[in-house]
């Protein structure tokens, strides 16, 4: 089998040609086969919500280019303490009542000091107990931090990889990719699921984009979420006057993702108060099966939840219930199958 078909197994052995030629498929090629992709192995018509909340805001000693809370840039961001575990659980209860199923928690922190971890711990342990999944994405983790926030209930953590390992270092200097890798593979070792995915428009190009999905697609184990961020230029940061990627590009990418890890929920992530609402039909035909919904993406904006729900009803779609994989194994008629298989072998 060639790996691309709609009912292929996950594979870990994707070349950089392969991923390549993905992207240069005829855009309408491309969509429709990551589409019937997308429907062999999720319900396409389902949504998984998640709701983003900052922990602990600001201060960040790392120097990564796109990001506000990094201490080194004047983008008007002021550093703040970690929270209360009662006003996380509020915005949690909030975040359920809006129709989220997941409840995600980040810090802005290189990684956690051991005196952080058990307030963390709380938190998980509160929101799990509103029959909510958990995420927290907290930076590089410490020795025995993942089995301790796994023991609290964690269900995800979250460490994208940002971007391809050969453009890595234009965007990062103050970790390496290695660093990326062994955290993937401590949260791996204790039992969590990953949710790991990167950001285009940064001034890569489609060959490094691919390089992105190469490195993501050749994990391990494919993350079980993964997250497909738009830049969102903030003034202060080094790129802040980075030009905005083609929306068709952008939809290409979430097209490859789900052709390259068939079995992962593909988020539709930062980005989108910036996309219009057609853009986003698309990347949710192409394979996009999650959203953060919520007024903020830790200090950046999102779609409020009235929008979203207006979307929601005019596509027909509908929230995911019982987690990622209550979702898998979709439908889609054979003879589409054949004819997508026979059109862009």
């Amino acid at each position: 089998m060639d790996g691309m078909s709609p009912d292929t197994s996950p594979r870990h052995d994707w070349s950089l040609a392969e991923i390549e030629a993905l992207f240069n498929l005829p855009f309408m090629d491309l969509v429709a086969r990551a589409h019937a992709v997308h429907a062999a192995n999720h319900d396409p018509n389902a949504v998984q919500i998640s709701t983003l909340l900052s922990i602990k805001t600001g201060g960040c000693p790392e120097d990564c280019a796109y990001c506000p809370q990094a201490q080194r840039y004047h983008t008007g961001v002021e550093a703040q303490k970690l929270m209360d575990v009662d006003d996380v659980l509020e915005r949690a209860r909030a975040a359920r009542a809006a129709g989220a199923s997941r409840f995600c928690m980040g810090a802005a922190w290189r990684g956690p000091k051991d005196r952080d971890i058990p307030k963390v711990a709380e938190m998980i342990r509160e929101v799990k107990a509103l029959g909510m999944e958990t995420c927290a994405t907290l930076g590089l983790l410490g020795e025995g931090h993942a089995q301790a926030l796994k023991d609290a209930g964690l269900d995800y953590y979250n460490h994208n990889i940002d971007t391809s390992p050969d453009f890595y270092g234009e965007i990062i200097h103050t970790r390496e990719f290695q660093d990326r890798l062994d955290t993937l593979e401590g949260i791996r070792a204790a039992g969590l699921k990953t949710c790991c995915g990167g950001i285009v428009g940064m001034g890569e190009t489609r060959a490094q984009r691919a390089g992105l999905l190469q490195a993501l697609a050749n994990l391990p184990e494919h993350p079980q979420s993964v997250p497909i961020n738009q830049l969102v230029p903030v003034p202060g940061t080094p790129l802040a006057d980075a030009d905005r990627i083609d929306p068709f590009e952008f939809v290409r990418t979430i097209a490859v993702a789900r052709i390259v890890m068939p079995k992962s929920i593909v988020r539709l992530s930062a980005g989108r108060q910036q996309m219009s609402d057609e853009m986003q039909a698309l990347c949710f035909f192409a394979g996009a099966g999650s959203i953060f919904m919520g007024e903020k993406l830790l200090t950046t904006g999102n779609p409020d939840v009235a929008h979203d729900h207006a979307l929601f009803a005019r596509l027909d779609l509908h929230p995911m219930q019982g987690g990622d994989e209550a979702q898998e194994g979709g439908t889609v008629h054979a003879a589409v199958l054949e004819c997508l298989d026979a059109g862009t072998a």
